[in-house]
């Protein structure tokens, strides 16, 4: 489980980062760090909202429901903490880091299943 949540932590990093590097931001440690926290606090809601919601049932690595959950989780609470830190939470952010969330913490583990479903084929 911990390989998984950190596949997800640095995939988070990465969306941050690049958003950052996109917008020509200065303090990289810090505004990274600045940046970043909000998401990572909403990936934790996710992975305990999760892990809350299905125990044993969906494995973090999964798609549906465990990708939907953590996905869902990172973007609303990542945005609910930008608005209480002061953060901005303009409609077009909250679409692109959307899009952008969904393609990294779903689009692996679309892969992950793939891969996992062509191995066990052989």
């Amino acid at each position: 489980m911990l390989p998984i949540l950190l596949v997800d932590v640095v995939l988070v990093v990465v969306f941050c980062a690049i958003g950052r590097r996109s917008h020509d931001e200065a303090n990289a440690v810090t505004g990274l760090l600045t940046t970043a926290w909000p998401f990572l606090g909403g990936l934790a809601l996710g992975w305990i909202a999760n892990e809350a919601l299905y125990r044993d049932k969906a494995r973090p690595a999964s798609v549906v429901p465990a990708g939907i959950v953590i996905w869902f989780c990172t973007l609303v609470g990542g945005m609910l903490l930008r608005v209480v830190s002061g953060q901005g939470t303009a409609l077009s952010f909250i679409l692109v880091a959307g899009i952008v969330l969904a393609v990294f913490l779903l689009g692996w583990r679309a892969i992950y299943a793939a891969v996992a479903r062509r191995s066990a084929a052989r």
